[in-house]
């Protein structure tokens, strides 16, 4: 599983007009789901991302996790992680999982926020959508399952 996880002050995102899904702040999850991805990468990737300390204390350090300062989540389901731009000039997908496999993964991860606690807010799987966002920071970070 990747992710691209994004500190915001807000973040929403909407689909044929309608906002679907809209947090304040707290983290934007951008999340793809490979061919070998499966529910044993999904509790440590929800813990790890849940606890980590990307927030500011009253000094300014980098200290304080999502669960710390009651921060939501917007998830959003981006297979594009998974492109792979080696060759030619057209990125290739055939790294990112069917949505038949992806689908159930995702929400399985949404689930899993949501246990440690976490409000969690989604995108519409498969829709085009319009992800709009105010990076905090900025401060962007990427996870790989495969990299832990």
């Amino acid at each position: 599983m990747r992710a691209l996880i994004q500190r915001v002050s807000e973040a929403s995102v909407v689909v044929d007009g309608e906002t679907v899904g809209a947090i304040g702040h707290g983290l934007l999850i951008l999340l793809g789901i490979g061919h070998s991805d499966g529910a044993a990468d999904v509790q440590p990737l929800a813990a790890k991302i849940a606890n980590l300390r990307i927030f500011s204390d009253a000094e300014g350090k980098f200290n304080l996790s999502l669960l710390d300062v009651g921060g939501a989540a917007l998830v959003v389901s981006q297979f594009t992680l998974f492109a792979d731009t080696r060759r030619g000039r057209r990125p290739g997908f055939v790294d990112a999982a069917a949505p038949t496999h992806a689908a159930p993964l995702v929400d399985h991860f949404c689930a899993a926020l949501r246990q440690l606690g976490i409000n969690v807010e989604t995108g519409r799987f498969g829709a085009m959508m319009e992800v709009k966002l105010v990076n905090q920071g900025p401060v962007t970070i990427w996870l790989d399952t495969a990299q832990q």
